[in-house]
């Protein structure tokens, strides 16, 4: 791109909207639309321009999409009153949601008819993390768009990873998620157990921090597992969401995955029980509930 990119911007949540205003503030023209009017009030005060209708902001140079699923990227971008349809000639279409393959499949073959630029580019992060830039993004698609777009991914992200010409990065966003999802269950069990052997709460978490088993995940969570605060930065409904595209994508591929499906029962039960809004690190209440373990002492000095 010789100059600036117009912008546009289709999904304000609350993963989209700190985007939008990263880019904003690093001197890009954004204009954005979402069917909550809140949201683009909200939007507004962060340097983001009023789009009327999706229509209207699918005239920038560049749009994203940040939406909940495979139904309102389908919604969105495809059809005769879809967004790839009201988009000009040679424009990129950047799309960050976690999605089916199937689907953004679906959306590669509407956009090459529609003579648009499509790069897929789920992110790793949550929206707690959005507005410090540190998200980190897997990118697929055109190799020559994105390195073209890279230095506006860089407002919003500290990495950018390009996988390839497909469907790689949405292959990618939904291998992590599953190491994550499985973790969460694992350590639920792992932190009963310890339980279990009188080993204190902030004793077994100070373990795990310093274990070898101890990922970046892992040592993020230890903190609000300390203070046992549950309240979602990404919540077991939307896991569920990811599990049920991972086993979908899994039986397209002919992969099998016992361990997997077991996750996803997990986080079932935790829905059903009526705590699908919790945080994805819910498995450690729920199977201190199946193991009839109370709230823990948080505070066990190991010298008592």
């Amino acid at each position: 791109m010789t100059e600036e990119p117009a912008i546009s911007w289709i999904g304000l949540g609350k993963l989209g909207l700190p985007i939008a205003a990263r880019i904003a503030e690093a001197g890009y023209r954004v204009t954005g639309y979402d069917p909550a009017g809140t949201r683009l009030e909200i939007a507004a005060g962060r340097g983001i321009a009023r789009a009327a209708s999706m229509g209207e902001a699918a005239v920038g140079d560049v749009v994203f999409s940040c939406l909940p699923d495979d139904k309102a990227l389908r919604s969105a971008a495809l059809g005769e009153a879809g967004l790839l349809s009201r988009m000009r000639d040679g424009a990129t279409f950047i799309e960050i949601s976690t999605v089916s393959p199937e689907v953004s499949a679906e959306v590669a073959k509407a956009a090459k008819a529609a003579g648009v630029h499509y790069l897929r580019l789920p992110i790793s992060g949550n929206a707690s993390i959005a507005h410090t830039g540190n998200l980190t993004c897997f990118a697929s698609g055109p190799r020559r768009v994105f390195e073209e777009v890279r230095p506006l991914l860089a407002a919003f992200t500290r990495a950018q990873v390009y996988l390839g010409d497909g469907e790689e990065a949405r292959y990618a966003k939904l291998a992590v998620n599953l190491m994550l999802a499985a973790t969460a269950v694992m350590m639920g069990e792992s932190l009963a157990l310890a339980r279990r052997g009188n080993l204190g709460w902030s004793d077994i978490l100070d373990v795990l921090a310093d274990s070898a088993a101890a990922s970046p995940m892992v040592k993020y969570k230890v903190g609000p597992l300390a203070e046992r605060d549950f309240s979602s930065t990404f919540s077991c409904h939307q896991m569920i969401k990811d599990l049920d595209l991972i086993l979908g994508a899994a039986r397209a591929g002919s992969v099998p995955m016992p361990l997997t499906a077991l996750v996803r029962e997990t986080y079932g039960a935790i829905v059903a029980r009526g705590e699908g809004k919790l945080d994805f690190i819910a498995p450690v209440k729920h199977t201190e509930w199946l193991s009839g373990l109370g709230e823990p002492e948080r505070k066990i000095s190991r010298e008592a």
